[in-house]
């Protein structure tokens, strides 16, 4: 018998991954299980457009409102994690589905993702000085350096990622890419990857509207309510945007039409950064989904997916 086969859909930010999934779910009596940095934090529900409570309520999602925002949470550990969830679903008899925008999230599911020896708390806090010192550029400038494999998958907003890197090869002599290259893949499940399409004008006006939306249900009371309960902007689960800015606004750095111009722009840019990392990937079964509705998306979906086997 070969290994059960698992339905993943990706694709950026507002380009319609919950209800599709949603729908998918329902036709394969499946389960989702959530790729999303974000949605994993409880207390971040508007500023990360987790599902509603009526979708929550059609299908059970995993990984939403698992963690509190101040815990730190890596994509190796989701990676584990996950394939664990994924065995439990299966064992159930319903079918998992990998659902997520967060393409290292993806990435240590499908391919495996080993993130080298666990935390030095002295070469840690060593890196993390400097980086307030000389800049993220500076560091990642040095990673290039003794791990430019590593180093190529960057840019100087990846902070966590760059200091991750270094602190591997400063513990062990050995860069990150190469515990990569050695890892062993799973090989318990297969994955059919489905992507969503859509065109960047249509796409930027989806994200437009979506932080549109987001302000009218209350995203800067939500960051007012997190700063109120001691949760502060340093945190990793909160340097994302939407909520970055609105900390920002709060802190008196610009006005509040400004920082919601600011967020979509943001927004967009983000949008940008996953379809350059997803379109790399070429297992990934592109659909268009202009002109099309979501219920024809799910049904094309499910004829693939059963073809694959």
């Amino acid at each position: 018998m070969p290994p059960p086969l698992v339905p993943v859909i990706v694709g950026p930010t507002a380009s319609g991954k919950t209800p599709v999934s949603i729908l998918l779910a329902e036709r394969l009596n499946g389960e989702i299980v959530s790729a999303d940095s974000r949605q994993i934090y409880k207390r971040l529900t508007i500023g990360t457009a987790k599902p509603t409570i009526e979708e929550l309520s059609r299908v059970k999602h995993h990984f939403v409102d698992l963690l509190e925002p101040d815990r730190d949470y890596s994509a190796g550990e989701y990676g584990k994690d996950a394939r664990s969830v994924i065995g439990e679903v299966l064992e159930r008899g319903r079918i998992p589905i990998l659902v997520g925008g967060s393409g290292l999230y993806i990435k240590a599911v499908v391919d495996g993702l080993f993130e080298g020896p666990g935390k030095d708390p002295e070469m840690r806090e060593i890196l993390e000085s400097r980086m307030q010192r000389e800049g993220a550029a500076s560091l990642l400038a040095e990673l290039r350096k003794v791990d430019p494999i590593a180093a190529a998958k960057m840019d100087s907003t990846k902070k966590r990622r760059i200091l991750r890197a270094l602190e591997v090869y400063y513990i062990t002599g050995k860069p990150l890419s190469e515990f990569h290259a050695e890892q062993s893949q799973d090989s318990r499940y297969r994955f059919v990857l489905f992507g969503l399409l859509w065109s960047r004008n249509a796409l930027y006006d989806r994200i437009n509207s979506r932080v549109e939306g987001m302000i009218e249900r209350g995203l800067r009371e939500e960051v007012e309510g997190l700063r109120r309960d001691g949760f502060s902007s340093r945190l990793n689960a909160l340097n994302t945007v939407g909520y970055k800015e609105t900390f920002e606004f709060l802190d008196g750095m610009r006005g509040w039409v400004e920082t919601v111009e600011l967020i979509k722009r943001n927004t967009r840019r983000f949008a940008k950064r996953q379809m350059t990392w997803f379109r790399a990937d070429k297992r990934i079964r592109w659909i268009d989904m202009t002109d099309t509705t979501l219920n024809e998306v799910a049904e094309f979906m499910e004829k693939e997916w059963r073809l694959s086997f």
